[in-house]
């Protein structure tokens, strides 16, 4: 067989690059680095190939991290194998990177891969009992910038578990929204079209900010939440920048767009003349049908007064979802106040009572609730001249129990909270279940 030799990456090689990538991925050998990695650091790192008559028949691609380099892609042609090939190669890519002053040249090899007779020729040892652990990050470099002007940000990725209770809202979020946007592919087997826009509806301090963000979060997708009114101050008016907005954010590679209290810009359209409000409805009502078309995002609307929405805003084909989000039952109000009993005393305070005491009470008044008896008991401790765990200490010697609130002190503040939702209002959202609910 003819000779063959070894030069310097050039960019006329992508085509041979790719062509060696896609031979090892069908080969059974998935490659450990993406593509778009390999021709990273071909073009930015260092990267030796082999040709035969211009044509790339094997190539040793590298990246130095501080004293650390790492072997990023390693291949050869299978009709140039045990030729030398492959151990000339990593000679080569070795002194190339010398001048970085590296101690240590690693590879990550596929465990099925069994031609690694170059790595052991060139003095590559192989390490037992080591495990390879990746995480990908879900938004890249180049998006932040957006992100930033956007007002967005990332979650963290525990908030989905960190939301207490609500266990039946939860199911239905992530049956319907999450598991087909996470799955796409998997969906798409099955003939289901993952969501594009929601429309969570409930009454005031149900949580629905909280699940936005719990979606997002679970999803590793960035989440920008549009203000309208502080849009409403821009110059070209709150219909321009409302439609520059979802322009920007098309940039994003994935997206959850969040919209509180949309009923302030998709209120029901009526009167002569029409309202300067009505021009922001249409806007939106165009909106909608634009970003359904666009991949990897998802638009959640919130409302706490469904009805007053504009008739046309809820039709079939711009939300795929109406969501209702209501007060949390018996089990999701016992892991509400587990959440917020201090772990000191947790043991002493009867939950149970506080459970049953707080029907009727939405998440945020329970938050309300605890957060007011760690308060006072908090201030009461103070008063009695407590430190640290002293606060019950008896003048007679008795053990001091842990400081924090007692079942007292939550039963107290339990009394003195007014409750978000009143049963008018409760009554009213059973209603809009009935007739405006789609999940």
């Amino acid at each position: 067989m003819p000779g063959w030799r070894l030069r310097e990456f050039h960019n006329d090689d992508l085509d041979g690059i790719l062509h060696l990538w896609e031979a090892q991925r069908q080969s059974s050998h998935e490659p450990v680095y993406d593509l778009s990695e390999v021709i990273a650091s071909c073009q930015m790192d260092h990267a030796i190939v082999a040709v035969h008559a211009d044509q790339v028949i094997g190539a040793a691609v590298g990246r130095a991290a501080h004293d650390q380099g790492w072997v990023v892609f390693f291949a050869i042609a299978d009709d140039w194998r045990h030729q030398g090939i492959g151990s000339a190669m990593l000679a080569a890519l070795e002194k190339r990177m010398a001048p970085h002053g590296l101690t240590k040249l690693s590879a990550l090899i596929p465990e099925n891969e069994s031609r690694v007779d170059a790595f052991a020729n060139q003095g590559f040892e192989l390490k037992h009992q080591l495990r390879y652990f990746e995480r990908r990050i879900p938004v890249q470099r180049q998006e932040l910038s957006s992100l930033a002007e956007l007002g967005g940000r990332l979650l963290p990725r525990t908030l989905w578990e960190s939301v207490a209770g609500m266990r039946r809202e939860k199911e239905i979020l992530e049956q319907r929204l999450v598991l087909p946007l996470a799955e796409p592919d998997l969906a798409d087997r099955y003939g289901v079209v993952p969501p594009r826009a929601v429309v969570l509806f409930g009454p005031p301090g149900t949580g629905k900010t909280t699940f936005a963000k719990a979606i997002a979060s679970r999803l590793e997708w960035s989440f920008v939440e549009v203000f309208p009114s502080r849009l409403a101050a821009e110059p070209g008016g709150l219909a321009g920048a409302l439609r520059d907005t979802f322009t920007k954010i098309a940039e994003l590679e994935h997206a959850v767009v969040f919209i509180d209290e949309v009923e302030e810009i998709a209120a029901q359209r009526s009167g002569e003349p029409p309202s300067p409000l009505q021009g922001v409805t249409n806007e939106l009502l165009k909106i909608i049908p634009a970003f359904r078309e666009q991949p990897g995002r998802l638009l959640v609307c919130a409302t706490n007064f469904i009805r007053a929405l504009d008739s046309a805003f809820l039709r079939h084909g711009r939300f795929d979802y109406v969501i209702p989000i209501g007060l949390p039952d018996e089990a999701a109000r016992q892991a509400i106040w587990q959440r917020y009993v201090p772990e000191q005393v947790a043991a002493a305070v009867d939950v149970a009572l506080l459970v049953e005491r707080s029907a009727g009470f939405s998440p945020a008044d329970i938050e309300f609730a605890a957060r007011s008896a760690s308060q006072r008991a908090f201030e009461a401790a103070v008063r009695n001249g407590a430190t640290g765990d002293d606060r019950d200490a008896s003048a007679h010697g008795a053990a001091p129990r842990p400081a924090g609130p007692s079942t007292a002190d939550y039963l107290d503040a339990i009394a003195g909270t007014r409750t978000t939702v009143s049963a008018e209002t409760a009554g009213a959202f059973l209603e809009d279940i009935e007739r405006l609910a789609r999940v």
